[in-house]
């Protein structure tokens, strides 16, 4: 009888463990290819792992209780992971160097006019980097990662900006606010109307 109740607990301290992690996973999105389109809507934070690494491994019950109490708190930032190694061109896109590494993606893509056009309409203020790889992104991303919660931060081909902004060179942040534009190249130049005369 005593050995019954024990295999009984046991196996009630092992459902309880269970139902916990896969709860908790269930908070946790695993990301494919079909992340690049879809991050544009929400802001994310990712842990880019690859399946053999062992830090990795130690990190992912962590990783799904930040998970859920991301979803517990009513967050707006969604939680995944991908395997870096799998998909490794977006882990390149976004500078991952080892394993685990953990970003914040809070640049979205603009990837075209019209969606553009939908953000100057929908945001009063709001950053869009123009641009390849360069220190000037680094820096963009920093500033991003510390402002996030007062304005919206974007990235584009120099093809979606509108024809009324002119770069002088590149790469440059622009600046947009109340039918105007800053250019922003490491030091601001001329101000700008987006009203078209």
């Amino acid at each position: 009888m005593a050995a019954w109740r024990s295999w009984a607990a046991l196996r009630l301290c092992a459902t309880v463990v269970l139902l916990d992690m896969v709860v908790c996973k269930g908070f946790v999105e695993d990301l494919d290819e079909s992340f690049k389109e879809n991050r544009n809507d929400d802001i994310w934070l990712v842990d880019f792992y690859a399946p053999w690494c062992g830090h990795c491994k130690k990190l992912e019950p962590i990783w799904n209780e930040v998970g859920l109490e991301m979803k517990s708190i009513g967050s707006p930032v969604k939680v995944g992971k991908m395997d870096a190694t799998s998909y490794s061109s977006i882990a390149s896109e976004f500078g991952v160097r080892g394993y685990p590494t953990i970003k914040l993606a809070l640049i979205r893509p603009l990837p075209s006019q019209q969606m553009f056009e939908h953000m100057q309409k929908r945001h009063r203020v709001f950053f869009v980097y123009i641009g390849g790889e360069s220190p000037l992104k680094e820096k963009y991303i920093d500033a991003a990662s510390e402002l996030i919660v007062y304005t919206y931060f974007f990235s584009a081909s120099e093809e979606v900006v509108p024809e009324y902004v002119t770069l002088k060179e590149m790469p440059a942040v622009l600046v947009f606010k109340d039918e105007t534009y800053f250019v922003y190249d490491g030091k601001f130049q001329v101000f700008n109307s987006c009203k078209t005369f």
